[in-house]
Formats: C-alpha cells, structure tokens, sequence
C-alpha cells in the first residue's frame, strides 16, 4: 500500500543507487583489462589485498571486504585452481586456513596497477578529486556501519 503524499524518491535522486550504479560502471571500465589478466573483479579485490600484506587468514580478507568466508571460499578455489594463491592450514590453529600469493599471483600486481590509470582516463577527474570522492565515500561507509554494526574498515585498524 503507497502513501500518495509520501511517494518514492526517484531512483536519480537516491544516493544509494548513484553509488551502486557509479560501482558497475567503473568495474565496466575495468574489465577489459580484467579479463586481459584472466581476473574477474572480486578476485582482483582480493589479490589487491594479498599484494598489500600477503598470507593473510580467509576470515582477515573475507572481513576487509565485508564478505562472509563462505561467500569468500568458492573465490578463492577458483584463484587456487589458476595457480595465483595457495591455502593452507595454520600449523598454530587447525581451524584458520591462510591464503598467500604463489609467484604467478605476485607478478600479476605490476601488471594490474594500471587499473587506477583506467579510472583516471575514464572519469576525466584529477587524482586529488578521485582521492576526495573515495575518502568521503568512505567515511559515509563507516558512518552507516558505525550506526548499523557490523563491518570495520580495514583502514580503522
């Protein structure tokens, strides 16, 4: 049942939807560079941060990217099977399971900093401007989890 004097905000006008709708084009514009690394962008995101701090557990990156690990583990077979990661047991705790880059993963990171270039070119903004964007988007990120619960920014760490 509609409220007649309360319609819905028209989808151009709902942050929400700018954001999302902003993330699919710029994974758009990733992608040709993407699949030229044989990548698809949520595997990208997670060797992004095996390039920052490699042998890290399922549950650090399943947590830094607002993942459950069970939404994570079927990604990461599928980066194990390209030979760019390997899983092992903790030796200090059996039920933890690290991923670390192999050489093959680790090379693809020269490879794939051209990434940023891409977003730079397409957007036609500055690097400063994109660095503003990204840290007020993310503070607004923070904030509504900070309200909600639940994740934790990696950077707040």
């Amino acid at each position: 049942m509609s409220d007649e004097n309360n319609p819905p905000v028209p989808l151009e006008d709902q942050l929400c939807f700018a954001i999302y709708s902003a993330g699919i084009a710029i994974q758009r514009a990733y992608k040709p560079l993407l699949d030229a690394l044989g990548l698809t962008y949520p595997q990208y995101l997670v060797l992004n941060i095996l390039w920052r701090e490699d042998g890290q557990t399922v549950g650090s990156i399943a947590q830094q990217l607002a993942l459950e690990s069970s939404t994570l583990t079927p990604l990461l077979k599928r980066l194990e099977a390209a030979k760019l990661i390997h899983r092992t047991r903790n030796p200090t705790n059996e039920r933890q399971v690290i991923v670390s880059l192999t050489d093959q993963g680790l090379a693809l990171r020269s490879r794939a900093g051209c990434l940023g270039d891409t977003l730079l070119r397409a957007s036609g903004q500055s690097p400063d401007a994109l660095g503003k964007l990204n840290r007020e988007i993310a503070q607004l990120r923070d904030a509504v989890y900070a309200h909600i619960g639940g994740w934790t920014s990696p950077d707040a760490h």
